[in-house]
C-alpha cells in the first residue's frame, strides 16, 4: 500500500481545507478535532492542523481500517 501524500500547498490547514480535501462536512472534522483524534492547535476560534500531522493521521486511519475484520 502506498502512503497517501496530501498535496496541499500550505503548512497549516483550516477546517475548510480538510473538508474540501476529504469531501466531508465541518461537523465531521471538528468532531475529530474536539476529541483529539486529529492533532491540531486552536487560535482563538479557529482550528489549524499541520499538513504533516494531517497526512500522518490519514495514513494511520487507513492502516487501522485495513486491520479491522470486514463483514
Amino acid at each position: 500500500m502506498d502512503r497517501i501524500i496530501v498535496d496541499i500547498d500550505k503548512s497549516w490547514l483550516s477546517v475548510s481545507d480538510i473538508c474540501e480535501y476529504m469531501d466531508v462536512s465541518p461537523f465531521v472534522v471538528t468532531g475529530q478535532l474536539r476529541t483529539g483524534g486529529l492533532p491540531a492547535v486552536k487560535f482563538g476560534r479557529e482550528w489549524r492542523v499541520a499538513r504533516q500531522d494531517f497526512e500522518d493521521w490519514i495514513n494511520a486511519q487507513r492502516m487501522i481500517a485495513e486491520q479491522e475484520p470486514s463483514g
